[in-house]
């Protein structure tokens, strides 16, 4: 099975490092034109020189601060006045880890600006020309915790169910035209992010980095942690004329780590 994305444009959200830099790099080798989209300029540059174009693709990047809610809308608003894209991957950075009392209603709102008003602004930006060509994919990296929450990520366990919730209703509505919406509920894999819960969560149990790696190994039936660039193959898959008949799902993709059906 050949996946091919060529002719296709892609936007490319969280993009200079982790699991949407690998992403970034799997659908530029299927094709596929990328728009990198990350606040961290220098290593967008540096990644663009890297991706792959294979099929004389003009790869480019858009500074976006998924934090500043205003500033993104302004940035996306004037982006898609001379673009369109068929494929759009919704990916930011996680918002602050903390329980249940240890955030205030100001710091859900953060969050919420952060991983659900982005979502859906940007994701409405794109639909219109989607419907023209006649070709769409949403795909939205979301967690495990929405389905088995943890009490470290609160934050990231409730905006990310709202998030869901809305990518599912959007699927019904717009799968006649062509477009797909779908969601990856992502397990432990091996990027900055995941690095920085270790060591915060490690320091806090007072055990060494390696043991509590070691730990939560135990807990995935693969006994190992993913690597990016398996997550990229699904996007890229998700992405393509072959996954047209998959819609409104969320997929996990952890190894085996959910106990839930």
């Amino acid at each position: 099975m050949l996946v091919s994305l060529k002719g296709k444009k892609a936007l490319v959200g969280g993009s200079s490092q982790g699991l949407g830099k690998a992403i970034a790099i799997q659908l530029a080798a299927s094709g596929a034109e990328v728009t990198l989209m990350a606040r961290n300029e220098e290593k967008l540059s540096q990644l663009l020189n890297e991706l792959p174009k294979n099929q004389g693709q003009k790869h480019s990047f858009l500074l976006v601060d998924f934090s500043d809610l205003a500033h993104f809308r302004e940035v996306i608003t004037n982006y898609f006045t001379n673009h369109t894209v068929d494929i759009l991957v919704n990916n930011t950075q996680g918002p602050q880890m903390g329980g249940v009392l240890d955030n205030s209603p100001a710091d859900y709102q953060t969050a919420f600006d952060l991983l659900f008003q982005t979502v859906t602004y940007i994701s409405q930006q794109a639909l219109p020309g989607m419907k023209v060509n006649g070709y769409g994919r949403i795909i939205n990296l979301s967690s495990i915790t929405v389905k088995e929450p943890l009490a470290h990520l609160v934050l990231s366990n409730t905006i990310r169910s709202a998030v869901l919730s809305w990518s599912k209703t959007l699927a019904k509505e717009v799968a006649a035209e062509g477009i797909t919406v779908n969601s990856l509920l992502t397990g432990y894999f091996e990027t900055e992010r995941l690095q920085k819960i270790i060591e915060t969560q490690s320091a806090k149990k007072g055990i060494s980095y390696a043991q509590f790696a070691t730990n939560m190994h135990a807990d995935i039936p693969a006994r190992r942690f993913g690597k990016p660039e398996e997550f990229g193959f699904l996007v890229a898959f998700l992405a393509s004329d072959l996954a047209a008949y998959i819609n409104g799902t969320s997929i996990p993709i952890d190894g085996g780590f959910l106990k839930s059906m």
